[in-house]
């Protein structure tokens, strides 16, 4: 065979365009709790939401004894008890280093990658050599790579568009269509996708929440066949274009494209829940300033500025016996800032403004508005120092996000965040920082 040959035979073992793999964690966190401990591989596992309110993952065993999402705590006790149920804190800092590390893994098998969450990537495979036996084999690999690197399961779900990948992956988790952790739709005929997609609900496809999903059932479309045959015009006359992509999309047609640049927030929002209710100011003031630092980070790290603010602040909505109170209050900056001390001192103002002494405060909020970037900074006349302000406030903001990401968040703050913090969410069942901290790296001992 000539050079021109080969070329040819060459070209036709590349995976042809487009095509997309959605690779998604298995119950993530819960996965993370266990990964770590051994003493927890055949044990139900469960991560606990903020204060440890409520079930936010649940391991397979957990699953398979029929506790629901979202269950409270504190209504599965004697449940967990008679199970043998772990549960832990919301160990986010872990959570978050293992989604980088498998991001990192899905990097070395294609250039092209949108990480859609925590636990879910899409890969772009147009273009790629298409390996010997085919995209199954493909998706097998990056399963296969993940478990011996970082000890996570994965499934993977290929399709030549978004919305059929994530399709794909719920099929791969489920087992259906003979999938064992990988499902190939590029691999199934019309037929084959056809009598599959008879029979899975239209509230599995990708964008279909549950009252749009109620909303179609109206219509007669309760399975992903009978939405991707239904008339795009007609469903985005009723619905909305975002709805008639998804029909085209089911139907092999790509509209979705990949985003490998998240663009920046338009608005940027940190809220928590206190650990007891909070009555005294001094506190509340003290759980702000930590708010708002923290914003104020994401603020910088998008390299943006905000031109105002909001405080908010509520009692226990869920305790109608008690005292209610809420009030929120938006703020327009005279100059836009991304200056931790000078947000934390027009925080504190509105704080002030919006308190009431007699109420037991369950929850605060902060939030950054009109986003705007950090180089359309326009300076004040009334600043006196020519900008040059500015700039000081600028090396010290790195200098103070340079100490944190190094030695870790918060190890260098403002005074206004408090020392003891009285106030911060409950964590009891805390997991140890196994990979982001040096007294929580695991220890092995000889018996």
């Amino acid at each position: 065979m000539g050079r021109g040959g080969r070329q040819v035979q060459a070209l036709c073992r590349l995976i042809p365009v487009p095509v997309f793999a959605l690779v998604d964690c298995n119950n993530f966190y819960a996965s993370c709790e266990k990964l770590f401990n051994p003493r927890l591989r055949d044990r139900p596992v469960v991560v606990l939401s903020n204060n440890d309110g409520c079930v936010v993952a649940r391991s397979a065993e957990v699953k398979a004894l029929g506790i629901p999402m979202g269950v409270p705590w504190f209504k599965i006790r004697d449940d967990a008890r008679r199970h043998g149920i772990v549960a832990f804190s919301s160990n986010y800092a872990l959570y978050a280093d293992m989604s980088n590390r498998v991001v990192d893994v899905l990097s070395g098998f294609a250039p092209n990658l949108e990480v859609y969450s925590i636990d879910e990537s899409f890969l772009e495979l147009s273009g790629l050599p298409l390996p010997e036996g085919g995209l199954v084999v493909y998706g097998a690999g990056i399963r296969q790579r993940i478990a011996d690197w970082l000890g996570l399961a994965v499934c993977v779900g290929i399709a030549p568009t978004k919305t059929l990948a994530k399709l794909a992956n719920h099929c791969a988790k489920k087992g259906l269509a003979g999938a064992d952790g990988v499902c190939d739709f590029t691999a199934m005929n019309r037929d084959e996708l056809t009598a599959l997609f008879e029979r899975i609900a239209v509230g599995e496809v990708w964008g279909v929440g549950r009252k749009i999903e109620a909303r179609l059932e109206t219509m007669g479309i309760r399975t992903v066949r009978q939405l991707r045959d239904a008339d795009p015009e007609a469903i985005r006359s009723r619905f909305s274009v975002v709805l008639e992509r998804t029909v085209r999309e089911l139907r092999g047609i790509s509209c979705i494209d990949l985003e490998e640049v998240v663009p920046d927030r338009q608005q940027i929002m940190v809220s928590r829940s206190f650990g007891h209710l909070v009555t005294d100011l001094e506190e509340l003031e003290e759980a702000v300033a930590s708010y708002i630092a923290r914003a104020a980070e994401k603020l910088r790290s998008q390299n943006s500025m905000a031109g105002a603010l909001q405080v908010y602040v509520r009692t226990n909505i869920f305790k109608p016996e008690v005292p209610q109170y809420q009030r929120g209050v938006t703020l327009p900056l005279p100059e836009a800032t991304a200056d931790t001390r000078i947000l934390a001192g027009w925080a504190r103002r509105i704080l002030r403004r919006i308190y009431r002494p007699g109420f037991g405060y369950h929850k605060a909020g902060v939030m950054l508005l009109d986003l705007r970037p950090a180089g359309n900074r326009q300076f004040s006349l009334l600043d006196g120092q020519g900008g040059t302000g500015d700039a000081r406030s600028d090396r010290l903001m790195a200098v103070l996000d340079g100490i944190n990401q190094r030695y870790g968040r918060g190890s260098l703050r403002l005074a206004a965040e408090g020392v003891d913090r009285a106030w911060r969410m409950r964590r009891g069942n805390l997991s140890p920082g196994y990979t982001t901290d040096w007294a929580g790296l695991a220890v092995v001992r000889a018996v």
